[in-house]
């Protein structure tokens, strides 16, 4: 039956609460069953053991509505439940224009940033339609259908609240393209791994203190990247190309990296990483997690020595936006259905030209540009933002 043929049919809305244990859903609509009833809509959450099943079911004809009333709650009693059963006329209102998904990670998740999130989104004229839970840890991650209001002003409010409020909000647009194959895309130093790869092999040549103070000169706007990335390469002039390996053995990945990435990979995306670093540990990443697409700076080795200097394209801040539309290109996926996620003002364009940008653990001024945040020491959080549940995540490791 259509929403047209139901809005001005007479239903019943019957609600059954209580302690959960198999066989309650059946149990109900065997017993709606004898009243020949057709089924108009149905919604069941369980909590914490405790079950609200509730179902809209068209009232029954000639006269039997008392009857059957009268059946549901003594059913319910059997079972030490509770029924209630509302009279009304048709489903539910319709849904205004503009459909979203708002997920909101908590840390832990508060009332208070619970309701600041609600109010916003009242306050921009749209309508919380549904609420559900995507995950309990490591961080709380719950999923509000949003509708009535366009998905770009609501991204706008609540980036703006979630920044007062201490919690990550991500706003997509509802619809089938957001499950549809993606391509995920993301830097590697302090993002996919924990280190600056930079850093590890000026350790090797003793020339950390000279590496910082030319990070220092490029963070002031005395260089840009690719003057910094010449000067920091040249510190490592006739470093031993055998140290390749142990700063390979010295990266480590970020929490929840490889979760991410065994997800996405089992659910059909494609994953791909672009670095201001290193090839000759991009490659060995590529390798090691199975990456679909790596591209990184690569050092210049003659006769076993580094040159300090490095061959073949520059991966700057343009390069990164540049790479993400060529990954996106050769994995046949429109760039409105790509993912980026970085941590410094070099992923700026990489992160505004995806269709979801996210800021990881990132400076502010990269939060504030990123279309969301997050701020949780946990790569994999970034799975809840894209509709992936805990569950999923679970079975995908099992697979």
């Amino acid at each position: 039956m259509s929403a047209s043929q139901t809005s001005d049919v007479p239903t019943l809305l019957v609600k059954i609460f209580g302690k959960d244990r198999p066989g309650i859903t059946a149990g109900l609509f065997d017993t709606l069953a004898a009243y020949s009833v057709d089924v108009v809509d149905i919604e069941q959450v369980v909590t914490r053991g405790r079950i609200v099943l509730c179902a809209l079911v068209t009232q029954p004809a000639g006269g039997a509505e008392g009857d059957l009333r009268a059946t549901v709650h003594s059913w319910a009693e059997s079972l030490k439940m509770q029924a209630e059963i509302l009279s009304g006329t048709g489903d539910n209102r319709p849904r205004g224009s503009g459909r979203s998904h708002v997920t909101v990670l908590g840390h832990p998740l508060t009332a208070e940033s619970t309701a600041a999130i609600a109010a916003r989104i009242t306050e921009t004229g749209g309508n919380i339609d549904r609420i559900f839970r995507l995950a309990k840890y490591p961080v709380t991650a719950v999923e509000f259908a949003v509708s009535g209001v366009e998905t770009e002003p609501l991204r706008t409010a609540l980036a703006t609240a979630s920044a007062h409020i201490g919690v990550d909000v991500a706003v997509v647009s509802a619809g089938l393209h957001r499950r549809a194959q993606r391509l995920v895309v993301m830097d590697v130093d302090s993002t996919l791994i924990q280190d600056e790869v930079i850093e590890l092999f000026a350790a090797h040549a003793g020339c950390e203190a000279e590496v910082a103070e030319v990070t220092e000169r490029a963070m002031r706007g005395e260089l840009d990247f690719e003057q910094s990335l010449h000067a920091r390469v040249a510190l490592l002039a006739g470093l031993d190309a055998s140290v390749v390996d142990k700063v390979r053995a010295e990266v480590q990945l970020t929490p929840g990296a490889r979760t991410l990435i065994r997800t996405l990979k089992r659910l059909g995306y494609q994953v791909g990483v672009v670095s201001g670093g290193f090839t000759q540990v991009t490659d060995d990443l590529r390798e090691r997690l199975g990456l679909d697409f790596a591209s990184a700076n690569t050092l210049e080795i003659v006769d076993g020595k580094l040159t300090g200097k490095v061959t073949g394209e520059i991966v700057d801040r343009a390069g990164k936006a540049r790479l993400l539309r060529r990954f996106a290109a050769e994995a046949d996926v429109p760039l409105s259905q790509t993912v980026a996620i970085g941590d410094g003002a070099n992923d700026l364009d990489m992160l505004n030209a995806a269709g979801l940008g996210v800021a990881f653990n990132a400076k502010p001024v990269v939060r504030e540009a990123a279309h969301t945040a997050v701020n949780v020491p946990f790569l994999d959080a970034v799975l809840y933002l894209l509709g992936i549940t805990r569950e999923e995540i679970e079975a995908a490791d099992l697979a």
